[in-house]
């Protein structure tokens, strides 16, 4: 039993009628894990994985309540999902976790796309993101929601779940109701604002009889000129409170979807203040409950010590689903990076839930048992010490192979060492320190500043060989003159000086990479960043970060071009090319960073029967060298 066993983050709690095993909760978010417009056997699967961890309390993906709101493809109605729920609540049960849904209503933050009708919305005040503007709802309108929100719960207390997380938060039309930006009215909805949220939580209540009722409250819209700010938002929750078991502390806004889950440029448990200034304004009316980026164990326990009563730990148990049960026992759970390359499921790609350092988390239902013992236990070399070299090499020793890691540097980590050099991408050194951590433990022998000249085969062919060893630069797409200073985005996150003033950075991708480049150089001196694109860094929509990405940059004093292209570089000056006109230009600059793709690093023939992993099959992200690393070792034993 470790010390850490006895912290009040891992103590029983009482809330509302239930009692859950310790403070640590598994908070909502869009999974599209659905069948149709149900919870489905992979919700199942997914949420019983992080109960058998040891979680408190789960609470799951956002069910709507009325037909007027269908958000994504995939996202869980309430009224279809009630079987599927009744499963999901009994499997949590056994493993001794709370199970509490979440409901709510999008409104004008949802789509029209797959409903094919109006949004609904507090005021005909156009969305932001999609610019459509919504209905405003006439009063039979809200009867409806109100009236399917007491349905709702209906169905949640007959599935044998143990209470109801209402959504007043992110993507919520009772957030849109509270706030001043989007409810204009001129009725009873305008001049008392709260007055849809006391209404729903009193329909609930009164249909849960008995069962857990908390919220999901946005406590600041960072729109202070007309939104929810944390002064008003004490009064809020201060009058919600005696009706609440509970109140979640959420942050963010129609102008700011992404800032409830931000990557990792912002700092772990950014809102723990905020929710601190709740619990004060409501005292023990309800409890409250710390979200936003809380990764850690340590960090958990602070925000307890600072007088709440529970903390979401979602993101770190995606990550890890046994962070509690491994905690207590003395292990380090995987670490989350706070990436949000996998985790960020509501996009127009409907991606599955996954996690980048854990590519089990949402495929539970197809993975394999990665750490199953083999049954034929063999000496296995592993060529590269990246990500997908230590996870290879990790999985073939849990699976009881004798395995040796061969890396050409004088350090393992690879791609992850790079990416920690980034601002905002810190975390990923924790993950490679966790893995090396794993292989000591596990008696694996690493081996760094081996060439790949030495024979791998263990020097009479015995050993089953499993290729790692990553991309190599691709070679510049235009022309390099005599006298020009060309370096790769890695080449820059590993120290590289640049004699003279100005850079250029050249960004064909619009990925971390080159934006990452220009930002660390940006505080070295001038920097121009270039892309074809018609905006700056376009790969980070995919983790929320697009719009921050370009405010930094700008901040900083980086000179964005758009709609071109570098077309030579040469001794202190670049040429470029603009891709919608004749106009070319000439850039005064030291030297060009070239952050375009990358290629497999080549193999010698020798190796070309052997399984291969990671960027030596295609350079892609962290996520996919995980993932291979790990089916590599079952390829191998399957030969």
């Amino acid at each position: 039993m470790n010390a850490d066993a006895g912290l009040k983050l891992f103590s029983s709690w009482r809330l509302g009628g239930r009692t859950a095993p310790n403070r640590v909760l598994f908070g909502p978010h869009p999974t599209n894990l659905g069948a149709g417009r149900s919870l489905s056997e992979r919700h199942l699967a997914y949420y019983r994985r992080r109960a058998e961890g040891g979680c408190g309390a789960v609470i799951t993906e956002e069910m709507t309540v009325h037909s007027s709101d269908w958000p994504y493809e995939r996202a869980p109605d309430v009224f279809e999902s009630e079987s599927a729920l009744g499963r999901v609540a009994a499997a949590v049960h056994r493993c001794g976790s709370l199970l509490i849904a979440a409901v709510g209503h999008s409104g004008l933050q949802g789509s029209s796309a797959y409903s094919q009708r109006e949004l609904w919305a507090p005021s005909p005040v156009p969305d932001p993101v999609s610019r459509e503007c919504p209905k405003e709802m006439e009063p039979e309108d809200i009867e409806e929601v109100l009236a399917g929100f007491a349905r709702a719960a209906a169905v949640i207390r007959r599935s044998g779940a143990d209470g109801v997380e209402v959504n007043a938060g992110q993507h919520s039309l009772i957030r849109q109701f509270l706030s001043g930006l989007t409810n204009q009215r001129s009725d009873d909805y305008g001049s008392d604002r709260t007055l849809l949220a006391r209404r729903v939580i009193e329909r609930v209540r009164e249909a849960q009889r008995g069962g857990i009722v908390g919220m999901r409250l946005c406590c600041d819209e960072f729109a202070p000129w007309a939104g929810i700010t944390p002064e008003a938002a004490a009064e809020i929750a201060a009058s919600l409170a005696s009706d609440l078991d509970y109140i979640a502390v959420t942050v963010g806004s129609i102008f700011t979807p992404g800032a409830a889950r931000p990557d990792g440029h912002t700092p772990p448990g950014f809102s723990v203040e905020l929710a601190r200034s709740i619990k004060q304004a409501v005292g023990d009316a309800a409890a409250v409950i710390a979200q936003g980026s809380i990764v850690t164990v340590k960090q958990a326990e602070a925000a307890l010590s600072e007088g709440l009563d529970g903390v979401e730990m979602t993101r770190a148990q995606i990550a890890d689903p046994d962070l509690v049960r491994k905690t207590i026992a003395g292990e380090q759970p995987r670490p989350c990076v706070l990436c949000n390359q996998l985790c960020m499921s509501r996009d127009p790609r409907n991606p599955i839930v996954s996690c980048a350092v854990e590519p089990s988390a949402g495929h539970e239902t197809e993975d394999p048992d990665w750490h199953r013992p083999s049954a034929r236990p063999r000496k296995v070399t592993v060529m590269g010490g990246g990500p997908a070299g230590m996870e290879a090499a990790r999985v073939a020793a849990v699976r009881g192979h004798q395995v040796r890691l061969l890396e050409a540097s004088d350090r393992c980590g690879g791609a992850l060492e790079q990416a920690s050099r980034l601002p905002g991408r810190e975390r990923f050194a924790l993950f490679a320190q966790w893995q090396e951590r794993r292989l000591e433990e596990l008696g694996v022998e690493v081996e760094t500043g081996v060439l790949g000249a030495e024979d791998p085969s263990g020097g009479d062919g015995s050993a089953e060989l499993i290729i790692c060893v990553g991309g190599v630069p691709k070679p510049p797409s235009f022309e390099v003159s005599e006298g020009a200073v060309v370096l790769s985005a890695a080449e820059v996150l590993s120290g590289a000086e640049i004699e003279g003033d100005g850079v250029v950075v050249w960004d064909p991708i619009g990925a971390w990479e080159g934006v990452g480049a220009a930002e660390v150089l940006a505080r070295r001196g001038r920097v121009t960043m270039v892309s074809p694109d018609p905006v700056i860094g376009r790969d980070l929509a995919r983790t929320g970060d697009l719009a921050p990405a370009n405010t930094r940059l700008q901040s900083a004093g980086v000179r964005l071009i758009k709609g071109a292209q570098v077309v030579r570089a040469g001794p202190g000056e670049v040429k470029i090319a603009y891709l919608y006109s004749d106009r070319t230009e000439v850039l005064a600059a030291a030297a060009l960073v070239d952050a375009d793709h990358r290629l497999p690093a080549p193999i010698p023939e020798a190796w070309r029967r052997a399984v291969r992993a990671g960027d030596c099959v295609a350079p892609r992200t962290v996520a996919e060298a995980v993932l291979e690393g790990r089916r590599a070792v079952l390829e191998m034993e399957s030969r």
